[in-house]
């Protein structure tokens, strides 16, 4: 999730709302990668989910779902403030999940 997390951020880091929807690989990469977060989510064992509730964990997978089946509804908008607005806090939360159950 956090790898996915982190190219995303990169690939959208220095353009615009308007810059993003014209390019059509670039905004396609990118769901890809909330569609591998989605995948991701869904992977994590229930009793790690259920010990950090702050993870919008059924929100990923949610997301994944309307990004693989409902494609052609996805709003360029929506996702660009998903991508500014939830993706660094999703990102500490899993960086503290790793840190906390790390060996």
């Amino acid at each position: 999730m956090l790898d996915a997390i982190v190219e995303i951020q990169a690939q959208t880091r220095s353009i615009s709302l308007e810059e993003f929807s014209a390019n059509t690989t670039l905004h396609k990469a990118v769901l890809y990668n909330f569609i591998i977060i989605g995948e991701a989510a869904n992977a994590v064992p229930q009793e790690i989910q259920a010990r950090y509730p702050n993870v919008p964990w059924r929100d990923a997978r949610d997301l994944r779902n309307v990004m693989t089946h409902e494609y052609f509804q996805v709003s360029l908008r929506l996702v660009w403030k998903t991508i500014h607005q939830y993706l660094d806090p999703l990102a500490t939360e899993l960086e503290q999940i790793l840190k906390e159950n790390t060996l």
